[in-house]
């Protein structure tokens, strides 16, 4: 609940270059996962804060300071932010952990990759460029331009804000876009930090704006505010579907990056070890709470047993703990909410016949954090909820299949389509899985890999649009035409085409 009084430390939105106070006067306060108590407040944003902030990035967006700025030079600010993400790493990855409960080491090791994602768009942003087009007069010259889309909203979750939220405003400020944040209520702290680091680094005011806020309140005010001309999601399916609604009825643009129940596929032929670490590592990392978790484990008949063995013995000695410790291999969940979801759906698996063969269960001795102990069920059905709804937590489904066919058919059979995992020795089996699966990304006897060079994007209920990659350069820009008669005869007949 937002409160007006309190001892905790306070962060104000970040709009036109200041720090801002809300006009509600209200905070909302942010919990530690790992002790479920609050450790600061971040201002309780309304439509009022967000139309300020829509106005500095407009205002901005149209000042010659940045409007006017080569595309080098702001490949240059982009370059400087990445260093300086490199020098505060420590600081962003600890209040990281801190706020939404993944491991320390797993965030130094996000935020030493962090940096790399401005410099790509760095160097891309002044070989963002147009095309001469032939046209069937010769005296016509015809050319195209990219030019930015405008104000960019940008609604980020939960679970990883510097990175998700980075991969929105790396290709936005590459092409010359002004951008309006709004993170998770529960995870303000490091996007904050963040972009004190964009004012260090030589960016005019007003380029990036921070609004802190409810989804209800400033989320939706910034997805209905006239001023965004595209809106950038990722979160829920759900939530993705109703800020497309709204979105598109004004026609703004939007890119949604949304849910995932990604299956990992193991064939008889694949390193069993291996492949039984990449289900671990899709699933039980960071407690299940990504997007591309690979939640759905489907194993050959002639492997399922071995497998399913080498999973089980390895989850159960994951160590949970303080993610503040580097020994620490699973935290906590980010939310009381999330904790209270993940338990709902295990007791629907256990009351749609599933078998738990590990987990289950809250662990003991954690004292009041949200922690939840890895899951295996077996003897599951893929129509069965945990196998079709999207859980984000530490919760794995496994499956057995005969051949490739059946595969295909399980893996397929779902709403969404964000990754796949599959293993095998057998080189064609894999490109023939890859061209067969409906999703956006396939990895191969590897899992959880990414790069700002490659597209991340979802096919079906999983989203619209990329990020990453060239790709997502046609996202946040838009296209003109230019016609250039270079004729010096006049006009001929006015009442046909040219």
């Amino acid at each position: 609940m937002p409160t007006s009084a309190t001892t905790l430390p306070r962060h104000q939105h970040h709009i036109g270059g200041e720090q801002v106070a809300p006009e509600s006067g209200e905070y909302i306060p942010s919990f530690n996962p790992a002790t479920g108590r609050p450790w600061y407040e971040a201002a309780a944003g309304n439509a009022a804060d967000v139309d300020r902030a829509v106005r500095a990035a407009r205002t901005a967006f149209e000042d010659p300071r940045w409007r006017g700025l080569t595309a080098t030079r702001r490949g240059r600010l982009l370059r400087r932010l990445g260093d300086l993400i490199g020098e505060h790493a420590e600081d962003l990855a600890r209040c990281e952990s801190l706020d939404n409960g993944k491991l320390l080491r797993e965030m130094r090791g996000q935020l030493a990759v962090l940096p790399e994602y401005f410099y790509y768009f760095a160097g891309i942003a002044d070989k963002v460029g147009g095309e001469v087009l032939h046209t069937m007069d010769p005296a016509i010259f015809n050319y195209t331009r990219r030019e930015p889309v405008g104000v960019v909203g940008a609604i980020t979750p939960w679970n990883s804000p510097l990175l998700l939220t980075s991969m929105k405003l790396a290709p936005a400020l590459a092409t010359g876009n002004t951008v309006v944040v709004k993170p998770s209520e529960h995870t303000s702290a490091s996007l904050l930090r963040l972009v004190a680091l964009l004012d260090e680094a030589g960016f005019p005011p007003g380029v990036v704006n921070v609004v802190t806020g409810h989804g209800r309140a400033a989320g939706a005010a910034l997805v209905e505010h006239p001023g965004i001309d595209k809106v950038a999601f990722t979160g829920s399916t759900e939530t993705g579907r109703a800020i497309a609604g709204t979105a598109g009825s004004r026609l703004a643009r939007v890119s949604l990056e949304l849910g995932g129940k990604s299956p990992n596929i193991v064939f008889s032929d694949a390193d069993a070890r291996s492949a039984a670490m990449g289900i671990v590592a899709g699933i039980f990392a960071a407690a299940g709470q990504t997007c591309v978790a690979g939640s759905r484990a489907f194993l050959h008949e002639d492997v399922h047993d071995e497998v399913l063995s080498l999973v089980t013995e390895r989850a159960a000695a994951i160590r949970l703990g303080d993610p503040l410790d580097d020994a620490t291999e699973l935290g906590p969940l980010a939310l009381r909410e999330q904790l209270e979801k993940v338990r709902h759906y295990v007791g629907l698996g256990l009351q749609e016949g599933g078998k738990v063969v590990l987990g289950a269960a809250e662990p003991e001795g954690l004292g009041d954090g949200w922690y939840y102990q890895p899951t295996i069920f077996t003897e599951t059905d893929n129509t069965m909820r945990i196998c079709q709804e999207e859980i984000f937590g530490p919760v794995l489904t496994v499956m057995r299949f005969r051949d490739e066919e059946e595969a295909v058919a399980l893996a397929n059979a779902t709403s969404y389509g964000l990754a796949a995992g599959v293993w095998t020795r057998d080189l064609a089996r894999a490109h023939r899985m890859a061209a067969a699966i409906d999703a956006g990304t396939v990895w191969v006897n590897t899992y959880r890999a990414m790069s700002p060079l490659s597209p991340l994007g979802g096919f079906k209920q999983s989203g619209l649009g990329k990020e990453n990659g060239p790709e997502v350069i046609h996202e946040y820009t838009r296209v003109k035409s230019v016609w250039i008669n270079t004729s010096d005869e006049p006009m001929a007949d006015p009442f046909v085409m040219r």
